[in-house]
């Protein structure tokens, strides 16, 4: 069996997230393309057994691209947008991008694994922020982001109208946006003598391991480090693979 230890110089390394733009209009699912961001916390530093796919992140449904919607409420126009994000500075970055200084409201709220936050951005205190993010909570969607901006048509709402308003065009943004399925990738290395690399790199296509990257500075003479991602459950017989090529143990760093 392939041991698996954690390495700090790959927690270092910087997590991908990849956002395909989606060009239907009616809900559909797939599986995204390779999404190395997770909600779940980086792996320990204690030797892993690859075979320990419990520990693995699980799938999750996030929406393919940016979607949006408009209605109408007793002359207040509502606009909703919604993004998939990596992260919450990808959130915050996608609001700075989205909001209309010129607005009277720009609510929000974003759902990244078990970590939310929500802002009512002026309206009274949960009729804004909170119904967002309860809309995100029913679609069961993850990993996303939804802006809803308010320019205010005369007409107050009331607190009912407003969490109405509000929690009702967040779901109409989300229920007919395409989504896919993300399979969360590990990020593995290991280091590899320069003759046997065209061997590493042979089982690494047979994987479908993804991003891969080289580092020489390993300190050992006719060493490379090479980082890949590739999914949690082929670890192992990826690792069994590279040793019964290799005829030797190479240890994967997760």
């Amino acid at each position: 069996m392939a041991a698996v230890r954690a390495s700090p110089r790959l927690r270092s390394l910087p997590l991908l997230f990849s956002q395909p733009d989606a060009a239907a209009t009616v809900r559909r699912c797939f599986f995204c393309a390779s999404a190395s961001a997770s909600p779940s916390p980086a792996p320990s530093r204690a030797m892993a057994s690859p075979s320990s796919s419990s520990a693995a992140p699980s799938p999750y449904t996030t929406l393919a691209g940016r979607v949006s919607c408009e209605r109408e409420i007793k002359r207040s126009k509502f606009i909703a947008i919604a993004a998939p994000v990596p992260n919450e500075r990808a959130a915050m970055a996608f609001l700075d991008e989205v909001k209309d200084p010129k607005a009277t409201h720009n609510c929000w709220a974003y759902k990244l694994g078990e970590q939310f936050r929500y802002n009512d951005d002026g309206e009274p205190s949960s009729t804004a922020g909170k119904p967002i993010y309860s809309a995100i909570i029913s679609s069961g969607i993850d990993m996303v982001m939804v802006v809803v901006i308010r320019y205010f048509g005369g007409i107050k709402l009331g607190t009912g109208g407003l969490v109405r308003a509000y929690g009702g065009v967040a779901s109409e943004c989300l229920k007919d946006a395409p989504t896919c399925l993300v399979k969360p990738k590990a990020r593995v290395g290991m280091e590899v003598p320069f003759d046997l690399l065209g061997t590493v790199y042979h089982q690494l296509q047979h994987y479908q391991a993804e991003d891969i990257k080289q580092d020489y500075d390993t300190g050992k003479d006719g060493t490379v480090m090479v980082m890949f991602k590739v999914g949690y459950e082929k670890v192992e017989d990826l690792g069994n693979a590279v040793n019964s090529a290799c005829s030797r143990k190479i240890e994967l760093f997760l």
